[in-house]
């Protein structure tokens, strides 16, 4: 399978895992999500920091000064009806009651209560009850209506209070973490329907006709934005008190500002501590629920509450496909740490794009995004680091072959100049050769599986000595060597070094054959031949190449080999090479010559000098001491 199809195949198999995590949770599964949602949103709420609400709404608090004022909770109906009457003479726009009113009391309170009622605009709280599961009904009987969730029954208000006032559900809706998130609208049972408490109250305030539509309501002209379920999601201004409150104690006191209540939306709840109801929000561990309630009025009617529609939702779906694409595909477009940082980036911007959707009243779902994201693309990375780690085993190994066959400074040549001598070029070069004596007439009655061996040692002896004087041996020709002193490019003591690598061979390779078991040993001797001057240094082959060198010093240099056995010498040198090492002699060792010798398929004479091995002082000699 080629990189591409693969490639191909890890974008298909991400963009189907991206969908089934965004179907699956659309779906009502995958509730860990919501719990992780939740969190980020109260991170990115904290983020925006505390906003200044419109100023719409006062909350007149039934709160713990009231209760140790007066003795007793919930607030006698007597004492409640003195409240609202108060605030109804300041003229508000509309009074909500946020406190379920559906038990009787005393006759008298309950009486007086129901009288102030009447006298201005009011809207009262009703709660409803929902079966342990829940249920919904047939979309073909309810239409648009179909998505709401069925209650068991409403906890309505007496009649002889719901007579005097609109009546609205007050329930909200809480994630995984308890935080309210949305507030539902619309609330039915088996055979009707209810609005919620805040949009009763805004319905009122803002003296429009409702409108239900498809996927979102109308108050009026204006479109109100909702989630499923015809639920408007929330989110907080600040901490609890953000939304302008005021203790009912002040009305009991006299001392109620007529400003706070004037024209104004006034919501009358509890936020007695073990009294009321309370939430966890971003800003407060406890927020009273008639402040969360109060969020939502204020929503309705000013228009600023954050968007989660359904065109958010399709950008949902479309960012849990796109993106861990995108992310894959950059991770397979770079297997480096560019790739990594390009898809580091493109999460940072996702961040970043997300925070400021938030901000600007789009919440757009993370936790969906992130589990569609986070897996296959760290599935993927995995994949690229094993795949990567198995390459590198294959290129280590590969080096290692290499490094058989070729020096280590034409190694690294050829890792910085893949096409070093693509081209053949002409240079300077010292050679020397090498080949052992007798190795074939042994081969001929010796085990083959010795005779290996023999020859193993043989080249790895070559070898560690070769590279010991920095020389490339540019193939091992059977019993024998060739190496080369120039490559990857031309030095100065090219020619010294060919000289101590002979000289290093002579002594190495007699001593090893010193070692060997006689029947082995005694057979074979050996020739070396070295030389200097130009060749032609190429590659050679097509699938399968190889360093070498050719011309007129190759073949005066392999041709010395004879002209040393016929001398009765293992080492023949050139004056030419003696001459370019600038030799002046070895320790333990003694050159003999000068001889004009005619080597094979060469026209000329070359001078030859020959090297043996001498133990004990006084028997080394400089070439001149020899020309004397």
């Amino acid at each position: 399978m080629t990189r591409r199809v693969q490639i191909l195949v890890a974008l298909v198999l991400t963009a189907l895992w991206g969908a089934g995590i965004y179907a699956a949770h659309a779906g009502g599964h995958l509730r860990f999500l919501d719990r992780l949602e939740a969190t980020l949103t109260d991170w990115r709420t904290q983020a925006r920091g505390v906003q200044r609400p419109p100023d719409l709404v006062t909350i007149v608090a039934i709160d713990d000064t009231v209760v140790k004022r007066g003795g007793s909770y919930p607030l006698p109906r007597a004492d409640l009806a003195r409240v609202v009457d108060t605030i109804v003479q300041f003229k508000p726009k509309v009074v909500a009651i946020d406190l379920l009113l559906v038990d009787r009391s005393a006759a008298i309170g309950d009486a007086t209560l129901a009288n102030t009622l009447a006298t201005g605009p009011m809207v009262l709280a009703a709660a409803a009850i929902f079966p342990s599961a829940s249920e919904t009904v047939e979309p073909s009987s309810a239409g648009p209506l179909a998505v709401l969730p069925q209650a068991e029954r409403f906890l309505l208000p007496l009649p002889a209070f719901a007579d005097h006032a609109e009546v609205g559900v007050v329930n909200v809706a809480t994630g995984q973490s308890g935080s309210p998130l949305s507030v539902p609208m619309l609330f039915r049972t088996h055979d009707k329907v209810e609005l919620s408490f805040p949009l009763r109250v805004a319905t009122r305030a803002l003296d429009k006709p409702l409108t239900i539509a498809s996927d979102h309501l109308m108050l009026g002209e204006r479109a109100v934005p909702t989630d499923a379920d015809f639920a408007l999601p929330i989110t907080y201004y600040g901490p609890r008190r953000t939304i302008r409150t005021v203790s009912a104690q002040s009305i009991f006191d006299g001392t109620l500002d007529r400003a706070a209540i004037e024209n104004r939306i006034v919501v009358i709840g509890a936020s007695v501590a073990g009294g009321g109801d309370f939430y966890p929000t971003p800003f407060d561990s406890l927020m009273p629920g008639v402040e969360v309630v109060s969020t939502a009025i204020t929503h309705l009617v000013a228009g600023d509450g954050i968007v989660r529609d359904y065109r958010v939702h399709v950008a949902d779906a479309l960012a849990a496909i796109l993106l861990p694409m995108l992310l894959v595909g950059l991770l397979a477009w770079r297997r480096s740490a560019l790739g990594i940082m390009a898809a580091a980036a493109v999460m940072i911007a996702w961040a970043g794009l997300n925070a400021l959707a938030f901000t600007h009243g789009v919440w757009l779902n993370a936790a969906t995004t992130l589990a569609a994201a986070v897996p296959p693309v760290a599935i993927f990375a995995g994949v690229q680091l094993w795949v990567g780690g198995r390459r590198t085993q294959y290129l280590a190994a590969k080096s290692r072959s290499l490094a058989r066959l070729q020096a280590p400074a034409v190694q690294e040549w050829l890792a910085r100049d893949p096409n070093f001598l693509s081209r053949p070029v002409r240079q300077n070069a010292a050679v020397v050769f090498i080949d052992l004596s007798g190795f074939t007439g042994l081969s001929e009655r010796t085990d083959p599986d010795a005779i290996q061996g023999v020859l193993k040692a043989f080249h790895a002896l070559i070898d560690r000595i070769a590279v010991d004087c920095g020389g490339t041996i540019t193939g091992f020709l059977g019993d024998g060597a060739m190496i080369l002193f120039g490559l990857p490019g031309a030095m100065p003591d090219d020619a010294a070094r060919a000289l101590k690598c002979a000289i290093d061979l002579h002594r190495g390779v007699e001593r090893w054959i010193a070692s060997l078991p006689p029947a082995i040993g005694d057979p074979l001797g050996f020739k070396i031949g070295v030389h200097f001057g130009e060749i032609v240094a190429s590659r050679l082959g097509e699938s399968h190449q190889h360093i070498t060198a050719t011309g007129d010093t190759v073949n005066v240099a392999n041709r010395l080999m004879e002209v040393a056995v016929q001398n009765d010498a293992r080492l023949a040198l050139s004056d030419t090479l003696l001459d370019a090492a600038d030799f002046h002699g070895v320790p333990d060792g003694i050159l003999s010559g000068p001889l004009l010798a005619h080597v094979r398929g060469r026209s000329g004479a070359v001078t030859v000098w020959f090297w043996r091995d001498q133990s004990g002082p006084g028997h080394a000699a400089t070439k001149a001491e020899m020309i004397d």
